[in-house]
C-alpha cells in the first residue's frame, strides 16, 4: 500500500497492511540521525525531508504561528506577527520560545493587524508537495497554534490568563478576531489538496487542564466548532487532527462532538491510550502514543521495541493508529532507539494484528 493509502484506511478505523507512521525530529536530532544512515542530502527549499521520505507515511507542511519555531538560528528573532522569539541553547541542541508579546498592552481587541494568509506565495510548497509527492503520502497542513496559544504568544501567557477570568467578553471578540488567520489558511490548505488538516493548542499539562473543562466549552469551543463546520463544509473528506500536549482528557468527548477525526499526541505519561482507545476509539484515530519523556530518549533499544509491541496491541486492532513519539525527538536519543522504533513497526505492525 502507498502511505496515503494505509494512513486513510487507518484514520476511517480499517486495518491497512501495516500501522502508518509519523515521528517528529528537532533539528539536531534530525541530522544526527541522517548523517548516521547516510541521507547527506538535505531538503530543498519546497521538496520534503528525504528521512521523512524514507521512514514516514505523512508529509507535514506547517504555515502559521507554529512556522515561527526554529525560524531563525539568531539569539533573538521577531516573526510576522511582531512576536519576539529566543533561541535557549541547552547542551545537547537548543529550542526556541515566544518572550515578546506585541498585544500585551491591547485594549481594543480589534484594533490589531492580522498577516495575510490569503497570499497565495504561502502556499507554494503545500502546493508542490501534493502535486509532486501527494499520491504516494498523506499532506498535512499544519496550521497549530490556533487559538489559545497563539493568544498568549501574542498578549503573554500570564496576561492571557487573567483575562479569560476577568475578561470574558474581550476575549470573546479577541479569539474571534484570531480566528480569522485559521479560516483563511485552513480554506487555502483544502484548496491546495491537503488529505488532513493539524490545528492545535496545548490545553494540557502533565496531569491536568491549563484552563478549566467548563471554559474551554464556554470559550473554545464554539470556535473549534464553527472551523470544523466550515472546513468539512468545504471538503467533506479532509481530516480534521488536534494536536495537545498533556492531559486533556475531560474535553475528548467534545471535540468528538464537534467532528475531530484524530487526537494528537496522546502522550502516555499523561493519558493511558489503551484506556482511549477502548472508550473513544470507535469515534477517533490516535496519532502518536510512545513515550517521547522516558522510553524513547532514555530507554534501551529493547524497551523501545517493548513500547511499539505494547501500542500495537493495545491501541492498533481495528485500525485507528499513527504511530510515533508523541513530541519532538531531542537530540539526547540514541540513533539506536530510533532504527529499533522503525524495525519494530516494520516486523510487528503488519495486520490483521495478533494473528
Amino acid at each position: 500500500m502507498t502511505g496515503k493509502e494505509r494512513v486513510l484506511m487507518a484514520i476511517e478505523h480499517r486495518e491497512p497492511d501495516r500501522v502508518p507512521v509519523d515521528v517528529w525530529y528537532t533539528p539536531e536530532m534530525r541530522d544526527k540521525l541522517a548523517s548516521a544512515l547516510g541521507i547527506l542530502e538535505s531538503p530543498g527549499e519546497l521538496d520534503p525531508d528525504p528521512l521523512c521520505l524514507k521512514f514516514h507515511d505523512l508529509l507535514k507542511v506547517t504555515v502559521g504561528p507554529a512556522a515561527s519555531y526554529y525560524l531563525s538560528d539568531k539569539e533573538f528573532y521577531t516573526d510576522e506577527w511582531g512576536i519576539g522569539w529566543r533561541r535557549v541553547d541547552y547542551g545537547h541542541g537548543h529550542y526556541t520560545e515566544p518572550v515578546s508579546h506585541p498585544l500585551g498592552g491591547l485594549r481594543d481587541p480589534e484594533s490589531f493587524s492580522i498577516p495575510d494568509f490569503n497570499d497565495p506565495a504561502r502556499y507554494e510548497k503545500v502546493r508542490h508537495v501534493v502535486k509532486y509527492y501527494g499520491g504516494e503520502y498523506a499532506v498535512v497542513g499544519e496550521m497549530a497554534c490556533t487559538l489559545f496559544e497563539l493568544s498568549w504568544y501574542l498578549r503573554g501567557f500570564e496576561r492571557i490568563l487573567m483575562d479569560l477570568h476577568r475578561e470574558k467578553d474581550f476575549m470573546r471578540v479577541f479569539l474571534g478576531r484570531l480566528k480569522g488567520w485559521a479560516l483563511a489558511a485552513g480554506r487555502n490548505l483544502i484548496e491546495a489538496g491537503v488529505d488532513i488538516l493539524l490545528l492545535g493548542d496545548d490545553f494540557g499539562m502533565q496531569d491536568r487542564m491549563i484552563v478549566s473543562p467548563e471554559m474551554f466549552r464556554e470559550l473554545f469551543k464554539p470556535l473549534y466548532a464553527e472551523l470544523f463546520e466550515k472546513f468539512k463544509d468545504l471538503n467533506p473528506n479532509v481530516k480534521l487532527a488536534f494536536h495537545s500536549d498533556g492531559n486533556i482528557e475531560p474535553i475528548i468527548p467534545d471535540f468528538i462532538e464537534i467532528g475531530l477525526d484524530i487526537l494528537n499526541p496522546v502522550q502516555p505519561r499523561s493519558m493511558d491510550p489503551k484506556k482511549l482507545k477502548k472508550l473513544y476509539g470507535k469515534h477517533l484515530a490516535f496519532w502518536g502514543t510512545m513515550d517521547n519523556q522516558g522510553t524513547i530518549p532514555f530507554g534501551s533499544p529493547e524497551e523501545v521495541v517493548d513500547e511499539v509491541l505494547a501500542r500495537i496491541r493495545d491501541v492498533a486492532p481495528g485500525g485507528g493508529l499513527i504511530l510515533g513519539p508523541a513530541h519532538n525527538v531531542q537530540p539526547i536519543t540514541p540513533v539506536e532507539n530510533m532504527l529499533a522504533f522503525y524495525k519494530a513497526v516494520e516486523r510487528y505492525g503488519t495486520y490483521t494484528i495478533g494473528v
